[in-house]
Order: C-alpha cells, then structure tokens, then sequence
C-alpha cells in the first residue's frame, strides 16, 4: 500500500469536509438553525467517497463497489434530511435548541467546534473506504460480497423506515401522536438500527483488505454515539418532552432499537 497516496487522500478529504462544514457554518449562523449540519455531514460522505474513487488506486471493481455504495447511502440520507430539515428552517430541531441553551454564553462558537468536529468524523468513519479503495488484490472475496450485500439491505432497510416516519408525520391527524407506523410499531430507532447495520458491513467488507481490521472503529463509534450520546438518548428526551406520557407508554411496550421484538 502507498502510505503517501493514503496520507494525501485523507489530508484532502479533511481539507474538502472542514471547507464545507465552515461554510454549512456561516449559513447556521445567519439562519440560527444548526440542525442544517445533519444535512451536510450525511453530503459530506458522498464528497468523501468521489475524491477516493478518483484519487485511490486499488482493483478499480471494489473500488467502484465500495464508493458507489457510500456514495448511494450518504446521497439518500441526505436528501432525505434536506427535505426534512429544509421544510422548518426557521424553526431549529428540539435537540439543537437544548444545546444552544445548554452553551450559553457562546453557542455560535461552540457550534462552530461542533461542525467542525463533525467534519473530522466524516473522514474518520471514512477510513475503512480509504483501506478498500487502495486494495489492489485483484479479485473480490466473499466476505466483500456479502458486506457488499448487507450495506445495500441495510440502505433500503434505513430508507423504508425514514419514509414510514414521514409518510406518518404528514397526516394532519397523526400530529402529536408517537409514530407506530411500520417498522416504527416494533422498534423505537428502525432507522438507527439500520445505520448501525449499515456500518457493520463496512466492516465485513474491509476485513479482506490489508488493514481492515480498523473498520471496527466504525460501528464502535456509530453505536456509541446511536446508545449514549446524540441517538436514542437525545431523541428520546425530547420526545417525552413534546408528546409526554403518550411516548412513555410507547418506550414502556416497544424495543429501544431491534425492529422484530416487541415487549408485552
């Protein structure tokens, strides 16, 4: 492997990510909505995977794989949060009013450590397309096409279950109801569940590449932050805060995360 290819990839990676996160930055500010990072740290990815396929030089098939199917998830998931977002960007998402009030008083400049940091962990989860994109072995294994095919499952799973949520939402007679719609009437985060899947097959198709070992970052980091920091813990805080006992009793009968169980 060329470590001074791998090291320039991942400075311009860095450099690409930073420069729109400042930017996606400048733009929260004027509008005093953060939650636009959401949308640009999914786009981020999709940056990500376009300067890999062109700057890497590894078996230009699983090159092409791996960059096509981050390009696909990362694309997906941020039209669908531009679309969501973008319909109420004059009224900031619950979870991003509680920070702005918790960093009083410099919210804009700690916003702006945030978007950065959240710039960084783009290339940082990125790193298993980086080992991938620069493998030369010329042929794929089978652990690489079973990745390959869970991260795809994975994708439409975590696309169906943001369509229930929204097809939900938009009946005027569901507004402040819990959500118990699809995959929803299983699992509290169906959509969380599949992104952690999503990055569970990273790390099954990385294992074949020299290195790949290090992908397990990725789904350690994901379901870190997915269980204890910005997933299900702040999701569901402000969920009780807006929809009360009715989201209670919802948590009372429903899985936190896996869609196929169900409590009594």
């Amino acid at each position: 492997m060329d470590t001074g290819l791998l090291l320039k990839i991942i400075l311009i990676c860095t450099a690409a990510c930073s420069a729109v996160m400042m930017l996606v930055w400048l733009w929260a500010w004027k509008i005093k909505n953060a939650g636009v990072v959401d949308i640009f740290w999914a786009f981020n990815f999709a940056l990500v995977a376009g300067l890999v396929y062109w700057l890497a030089d590894g078996y230009e098939p699983r090159k092409t794989v791996v960059c096509l199917l981050a390009g696909l998830w990362s694309m997906r998931l941020g039209i669908y949060l531009l679309i969501r977002v973008g319909s109420h960007l004059k009224e900031e998402e619950g979870r991003y009013k509680q920070l702005r009030r918790e960093w009083v008083p410099n919210p804009d400049f700690k916003f702006f450590i945030f978007f950065q940091a959240q710039a960084l962990s783009c290339v940082f989860l990125a790193a298993p397309f980086f080992l991938v994109a620069m493998n030369k072995a010329p042929q794929m294994t089978i652990l690489e096409y079973i990745g390959a095919g869970m991260w795809f499952i994975s994708i439409l799973g975590e696309g169906v279950s943001d369509w229930q949520l929204k097809y939900f939402k938009s009946k005027p007679e569901n507004k402040g109801k819990v959500c118990q719609y699809g995959l929803w009437n299983y699992s509290r985060h169906p959509n969380y569940f599949f992104q952690l899947m999503i990055w569970i097959s990273v790390l099954i198709f990385s294992l074949s590449s020299p290195y790949g070992w290090i992908a397990v970052i990725c789904p350690l980091t994901i379901g870190y932050l997915i269980f204890k920091v910005t997933g299900i813990p702040m999701t569901e805080e402000q969920a009780v805060r807006s929809k009360g006992d009715a989201y209670r009793e919802y948590q009372r009968t429903t899985s936190a995360f896996v869609p196929w169980s169900r409590k009594k």
